[in-house]
């Protein structure tokens, strides 16, 4: 079993910022994501990333969101910058393997205009 630990949610401002972090129990090796889910909608993807750094990104966040990874740390994050309130959602770290998937316990953003 994987744990996921999400931290650095909160409320803040269109065009500002925030750093999410995800603390994961295990050596990472497998593909990281950051999905999120707004009211009333599905879960969708934000962004991935694989140990080596190759990342991919939702058309929506492109230009806004980083997703990076700190192997030492076993710790992923998303810096996301000129928030929109559109980017208002509770987001979700994924570990995905070829052996098993696991999800965090969401961490909520809000985004206010």
């Amino acid at each position: 079993q994987v744990r996921l630990v999400e931290s650095g949610g909160g409320l803040v401002q269109a065009g500002g910022s925030l750093r999410l972090s995800c603390a994961v129990s295990v050596n990472i090796y497998a593909i990281m994501g950051w999905y999120r889910q707004a009211p009333g909608q599905q879960r969708e993807l934000t962004a991935t990333i694989t140990r080596a750094g190759v990342t991919n990104y939702a058309d929506s966040v492109k230009g806004r969101f980083t997703i990076s990874i700190d192997n030492a740390k076993n710790t992923v994050y998303l810096q996301m910058n000129s928030l929109k309130p559109e980017d208002t959602a509770v987001y979700f770290c994924n570990y995905r393997s070829a052996f098993l998937a696991s999800w965090g316990q969401g961490t909520q953003v809000t985004v206010s205009s």
